[in-house]
Parts: structure tokens; sequence; C-alpha cells
């Protein structure tokens, strides 16, 4: 089985060009043990390329632990990297995920911007103060550090919080993403994001839905769009429209979406 590996801020990804529908995906522990870092070839996701009827391609995509998952933003737009390799689309593609369809670009940087879904306005979460949730395709806990605490990101527990919180009752059966966000001392710079991610079940590098949601949450505390987030991986930026009833629309998640290397298993 021929495969390719993809990166995006640092969250990498199994691809498989399953145009000929060949792979099992009913085979949990295959994917989890590609997915494997040490017995594997290593991700923190694996996703099929797939033909769809009135789209460029369909994309499938499963967590690290071998179960299909919600929308991931940085491997949709690893996705349409992987099909412009393929040479299946040019510079502007429209494809099929599991949350609907996507309009993506390609710059001639080899930036990758990839059109989210709307998202409605962030609510209350039911655990911590001032904590909101969106759903951006995937579930997002934020959680923003108190500067006034001295709370820092880089020192922060990001496994052990984020754990605590993605197993709460409150998100309870499925869990959700969690995301620490250091707060700078001005909105225009660049956001400090860390993320916990479901299904990863440990932090990762990057969260392309994670950012999104930061990016929109981060308007109700002065950002103005478009966003920078500083993520372990790398910078990415999402853009967007407030819309009256305090929702978003037109929000596109842009950076960078690198093949790594290839092979076969």
């Amino acid at each position: 089985m021929q495969f390719h590996k993809y990166q995006g801020t640092g969250n990498d990804f199994v691809m498989i060009d399953d145009r000929a529908r060949a792979f099992d995906e009913t085979d949990q522990p295959l994917i989890a043990r590609l997915c494997d870092r040490r017995f594997g070839i290593g991700a923190d996701g694996l996703i099929l390329l797939r033909n769809k009827p009135d789209f460029d391609f369909e994309m499938v995509y499963f967590n690290a632990d071998g179960r299909p998952s919600s929308m991931c933003g940085n491997g949709g737009r690893c996705t349409v990297a992987f099909a412009k390799h393929l040479g299946l689309i040019n510079s502007e593609t429209r494809f099929l995920a599991v949350d609907g369809p996507h309009d993506a670009r390609v710059e001639p940087d080899g930036t990758v911007r990839l059109r989210m879904i709307d998202v409605n306005a962030p609510i209350e979460a039911e655990i911590g103060e001032d904590d909101v949730f969106l759903h951006t395709g995937s579930p997002h806990h934020i959680h923003f550090l108190d500067p006034e605490e001295g709370h820092k990101l880089a020192e922060f527990d990001v496994y052990g919080a984020g754990h605590d919180i993605r197993y709460d009752q409150a998100y309870d059966p499925v869990g959700t993403n969690v995301n620490f966000v250091e707060v700078p001392a001005d909105p225009a710079h660049a956001w400090p994001v860390r993320t916990y991610e479901r299904g990863v079940e440990n932090e990762t590098l990057s969260c392309g839905t994670g950012v999104t949601a930061v990016a929109l949450a981060a308007s109700q505390r002065g950002a103005v769009s478009p966003v920078r987030l500083q993520t372990m991986g790398g910078e990415l930026e999402v853009s967007f429209e407030q819309q009256p009833d305090g929702g978003f629309a037109n929000v596109w998640l842009s950076g960078p979406a690198t093949r790594v290397f290839g092979g076969e298993v």
C-alpha cells in the first residue's frame, strides 16, 4: 500500500489515494498502527482521498486511534495539497468532508486557504470561568489564561488540564478538544495557542479547527480579522465576517501544507 506523509504546522497525517476504494476503513487497528509513532509511520491522523460525484474529491478522516472523526482543518488543507500533488486540481477546488462542502485555494507560495463552515456565536462553557465553546466542524472548549495570575502558556500543563476537560461529564459522551490561549498584550499580535486533541489523546503541535475556534472567540477580546495564531508548529491565520447575530461567516483558515515523504507499507 502506497502512502504519503503530509504536515501542516506540525499537525501530521498519513495520506492514502483511495480512489480505487481498496482501503478497509473498518480496520481500526490497522489505522491506529499506521499512525503509531513507534511501530508505524507516525501521524496525528489518517486521511483517505476518494472520488465523489459533483466534487473534485472527498476527504475521509480518522483520528490516530483509528476511529472516524469530525472535521480536521489542517488535515483538510493537507488533503488539498495532496490533491494538487496527484494532479487532480490546479489552484482552486471544492471538495466534500464530513461536515459538508469546502472551498479551498493553493496560493503561489504554497499557502493553502480553506473555507470553513459558518460558525454560531460562542457560548459559555459549562466548566471553567470565562471559558467558551464553539463548534467549527469539530467541538472546541477554549480557556484563556489569566495574565494577572502570571500564567504562561509555555509552562502550562496542557496534557493534564486538557485531559480533565476533554473527559469532563459536561462533554459526555463524545468529549471535546481543548484549547489554551495566552492573550497577547496587543490583540493585533499573534495569539499563542496550544491544543489537546481528542482521538489523539494528547497535545498536538497544531489544530486547524482549534485555532479557528480561538480566533473567533478572540474577537470578543479585541482581535480583528484576520487573526494570527501561533501554535507549537508554526503560524496560522483565520479571517472571518462577524454576523449581526454574533455568528461568523466567510471563515477561512490559511497556512502551509507540506509533503514530508512517501513510501509503501
